[in-house]
């Protein structure tokens, strides 16, 4: 009886020793997925990626309305806005050129034919009355001529940044080619036909 009672001490022994180690390895082997989600939650926001910001067709549009070259700069066409407004200067001079002489002239023809003898233009004795306003209307025509392309000049430079928006997000790098080769083409339809020549265009994307 003794011994029988000494084998069932050691039997339970045994079998509480196989359980405790066969529960530390299942503890080892358990997936940590609470700590998973401890970690995906408390991510910072300043490591979250944000898309990139849409470049604006309007914003350059109404840039280079109230200010011309504005929508250039905004668009990274720098290089634009010397050329641009070297147009302004120099029409703007032309214009001023133009108005001028147009002044001086249409203000001498005026004096001449105001009927008043006591009046003496800058041109008496220079040019006739036909010659006076001969010049004046060449200078008046001139001027207006300027200022519609000083206008001209101010539009293109609006249609200029609005264009420039939008292809501002296409792809023009040097990584774009295009190769043009000539090939045959095959007729699959008839076993006598020969091959007809043809041009194979290859667009690469690296």
């Amino acid at each position: 009886m003794n011994n029988f009672i000494a084998r069932l001490y050691q039997f339970s022994g045994k079998a509480l020793l196989i359980a405790i180690l066969l529960n530390a390895t299942a503890a080892t082997c358990q997936t940590p997925t609470d700590s998973v989600l401890v970690k995906v939650d408390t991510v910072p926001p300043s490591v979250i990626k944000m898309d990139k910001p849409v470049h604006s067709v309007r914003k350059a549009t109404l840039l280079s309305t109230f200010l011309p070259g504005a929508g250039q700069v905004y668009n990274k066409k720098i290089w634009k806005v010397p050329i641009l407004y070297a147009g302004f200067i120099g029409v703007g001079s032309i214009i001023k050129f133009n108005n001028d002489y147009y002044q001086k002239f249409n203000t001498a023809l005026i004096l001449r034919l105001d009927g008043d003898s006591t009046t003496v233009d800058a041109y008496s004795g220079k040019y006739s009355d036909s010659q006076l306003a001969q010049l004046s209307d060449n200078y008046h025509r001139n001027r207006d001529l300027s200022i519609v392309i000083f206008t001209l000049i101010y539009v293109l430079n609006i249609i200029d940044a609005h264009v420039d928006a939008h292809l501002y997000s296409f792809n023009v790098s040097d990584d774009l080619s295009m190769q043009v080769r000539p090939t045959l083409i095959q007729n699959n339809y008839s076993a006598f036909a020969l091959p007809a020549t043809g041009i194979n265009i290859r667009l690469s994307f690296r």
